[in-house]
């Protein structure tokens, strides 16, 4: 189930200046809220099934921001919001009481997104429930979040896959099997397919998490439009938790 958040800008309180990489501190204001209220959240993952000998399954995912005028400091790694409203997408794979829990707990919220050097404070103005995926053949999809898949290579680092690499769609449906499995509890019994088509050139998205800190880290997805050939019960995962890896830290989200 996925929601639209319309949020207000309060520049008056912190300004109008995000910092370019903004995912992790998005991410920390989306665990904070759901986790505020710890026996709501704790009884809506036990109703859906994804809390298990005490384990939280994280099958959501979020947008990039929606910026509809904005600017860009690349000196000081900020991006400048002019814009008085900002959209923010969030989808949750799990369906039941979702709709109840997500817009008890974000409606009216105010929160900031900001790390050392500046930020910005938001208020969630409206949440409407966006309608359920009509699947068909020969669906198209844009990506808008980047889309991550990794692999570890020879030396113990991690690969990032272009879209264009023969091994990116066996990592997608390597994901997609894992998580059925968690969500069903048994594998996946049908005949597992995956097959991309890429529409425009994939574009490379390099992300810092926590940047500007000694913990910094550096993940890279990639934007693009594309068909997807899959079995609708994994391509109803992608939908409504994300396609790749890293989807609750803010990646893979597809529209």
């Amino acid at each position: 189930m996925r929601f639209k958040l319309t949020l207000q800008i309060q520049p008056e309180v912190m300004g109008r200046e995000l910092p370019i990489n903004y995912q992790y501190p998005l991410q920390g204001v989306i665990y904070h809220t759901l986790e505020k209220s710890d026996l709501a959240f704790s009884t809506w993952l036990h109703e859906n099934g994804y809390q298990q000998n005490g384990k939280r399954f994280k099958l959501f995912t979020f947008s990039n921001l929606i910026v509809p005028q904005y600017g860009i400091d690349k000196q000081r790694e900020r991006l400048i919001v002019k814009s008085d409203f900002v959209t923010l997408y969030i989808t949750f794979l799990p369906e039941r009481s979702t709709q109840q829990f997500i817009q008890g707990l974000f409606q009216q919220q105010t929160f900031q997104v900001s790390d050392y050097i500046s930020g910005i404070q938001f208020m969630v103005r409206e949440i409407q429930v966006m309608p359920s995926l009509d699947y068909h053949p020969d669906m198209v999809f844009r990506t808008l979040s980047p889309v991550c898949i990794s692999l570890r290579n020879e030396r113990g680092h991690m690969d990032y896959l272009s879209p264009t690499d023969p091994r990116y769609e066996l990592g997608i449906l390597t994901g997609l099997l894992d998580r059925y499995n968690t969500i069903h509890g048994h594998p996946f019994s049908g005949t597992p397919h995956c097959h991309l088509q890429l529409l425009n050139e994939p574009k490379s998205a390099l992300v810092r998490i926590k940047a500007g800190t000694p913990n910094e880290t550096r993940v890279r997805g990639y934007r693009y439009q594309f068909k997807l050939d899959l079995p609708e019960e994994l391509l109803h995962i992608a939908y409504e938790s994300g396609l790749g890896e890293k989807g609750s830290m803010g990646f893979g989200m597809i529209g």
